[in-house]
């Protein structure tokens, strides 16, 4: 299983902070973001690579942090090319283009590079060994936040059956949490 970590934002809403550091190398509890996500990652025994995608600007500070961060698991950090947000390729964008660059066609576990959760991803990889796909969601009780996040619409069977970002119309508090699991992604 390969991990992706989409970390390739350009983080606007919150300057003056990420001018000049992406979120996921800002530092929270005494380390940055992104290997607090990590040791949540390579607790799953069967990642056998991390990539990380991200653009120009943020590339060589990723580089430099991969050189005093230790996990087990390689790590490979790659550039979407990108120089600004009007050029991004967003999350999807960035799965496709690691997917394509490094012909992943086995099972990955995607994880946002700005997510903090307190949670074992272990249980939901369980999860995903009976479904094939898992998507982590959380009901935030608050409309409110909801249409400020991803707010997916699920079927009587749990299966989501439409997700929109930031939908202002959405009738549900669940939203995603930036976690998602996908059996043989280029299939």
């Amino acid at each position: 299983m390969k991990a992706i970590i989409p970390a390739a934002g350009y983080a606007e809403r919150m300057y003056p902070l990420t001018l000049n550091t992406p979120k996921g190398l800002l530092f929270i509890n005494g380390k940055p973001m992104i290997s607090h996500i990590i040791e949540k990652i390579v607790k799953i025994k069967d990642v056998d690579e991390i990539v990380i995608v991200t653009n120009n600007l943020f590339y060589f500070q990723f580089l430099e942090w991969k050189k005093n961060f230790v996990c087990g698991v390689p790590i490979v950090i790659s550039n979407d090319k990108t120089n600004n947000s009007g050029e991004r390729l967003g999350a999807i964008g960035d799965l496709n283009f690691v997917l394509e660059q490094k012909q992943i066609d086995g099972d990955i576990i995607m994880v946002n590079s700005d997510n903090l959760f307190s949670f074992d991803l272990t249980e939901m990889r369980k999860d995903f060994t009976k479904k094939q796909h898992v998507i982590g969601l959380y009901d935030s009780k608050d409309l409110a936040i909801a249409r400020q996040m991803g707010s997916p619409k699920i079927d009587e069977g749990g299966r989501v059956i439409f997700f929109k970002e930031k939908d202002r119309n959405a009738s549900s508090t669940l939203i995603s949490i930036g976690i998602y699991f996908f059996s043989n992604a280029r299939k």
